[in-house]
């Protein structure tokens, strides 16, 4: 009598990646210049030729001589306010989000309390903020940081909470039968459990912050980023206006890549899947 497991195929081997002269990383920064390098040589080109016309969508060339201008000029100065601003609205709000999530998550009466409020806020679009911020606190740099911190809070606060509230039950009931203190619960169990979804909100906190600041600088701002767009939309100078943009996309991406460095960082220990290789 044959056995079940002499009719189960053979394993397949696994073969070996072909060995790459370039760093792993460096090839994915290089695929990902792909996409933005295509992008401003069909956009150079189609301008060149006539289809869209110079005075709504400036060549690329022209928006590179551009931001060689800025950089000699105030461009520093627009930079330096913008992300201090982006900094403290981004430190604030996460920090307040991060307090707010782990009551919330830890406890269901905190949770009858405050999520329906928190919901019906963070609903509200960021524009419908700045006539309320404008009467509560006038036009100075408080204003333009208190919304940026309401656009960090809540994706720090929503990620939190649901990355507490999906932790393994089974590894509570594990501290429990260790006699795990509230505080060693959270330390050595919840804290390194949740801490994937942290990251996630961080970072969509983070990508809020941008966001939030170019409405907050475009309120009675006399630098920054959103001022410059401001500038640039009310002198027709498109060109300006492009400019600010890809500052401000540059500046999102190296702020993101610093937190995606800390995640990879503190999230080591993880052995998550991470997607396919191509088959060379």
């Amino acid at each position: 009598m044959t056995t079940r497991s002499n009719e189960l195929p053979a394993p397949r081997s696994l073969s070996r990646p072909r060995p790459s002269p370039l760093n792993p990383a460096w090839q994915r920064r290089l695929k990902g210049l792909a996409l933005p390098l295509l992008i401003v040589v069909a956009l150079e080109f189609i301008v060149r030729i006539g289809w869209l016309p110079a005075y709504q969508m400036p060549a690329p060339s022209e928006i590179a001589l551009t931001l060689t201008d800025l950089a000699e000029g105030a461009l520093w100065k627009h930079i330096g306010a913008s992300l201090i601003r982006v900094l403290l609205g981004f430190a604030i709000g996460a920090s307040l989000a991060l307090m707010f999530a782990a009551w919330v998550g830890l406890s269901r009466e905190a949770e009858a309390y405050l999520e329906p409020t928190f919901a019906a806020l963070r609903s509200i679009p960021s524009l419908a903020w700045v006539p309320l911020l404008l009467l509560w606190l006038g036009i100075d740099e408080t204003s333009k940081i208190v919304l940026i911190a309401i656009g960090a809070f809540f994706p720090v606060y929503v990620n939190v909470v649901a990355a507490i509230r999906n932790i393994d039950r089974k590894l509570v009931e594990v501290g429990h039968i260790y006699g795990f203190s509230r505080w060693q619960l959270v330390r050595r169990i919840l804290l390194p459990a949740a801490l994937p979804g942290l990251f996630t909100g961080l970072r969509s906190g983070m990508s809020l912050a941008w966001m939030f600041l170019v409405a907050a600088e475009l309120i009675a701002a006399t630098k920054g980023l959103g001022y410059l767009l401001s500038d640039g939309r009310e002198t027709s100078r498109p060109d300006i206006v492009l400019a600010a943009i890809i500052v401000l996309a540059l500046l999102g991406k190296l702020s993101d890549g610093v937190l995606a460095m800390l995640e990879r960082r503190w999230l080591a220990w993880r052995d998550t899947f991470t997607g396919q290789e191509a088959k060379g």
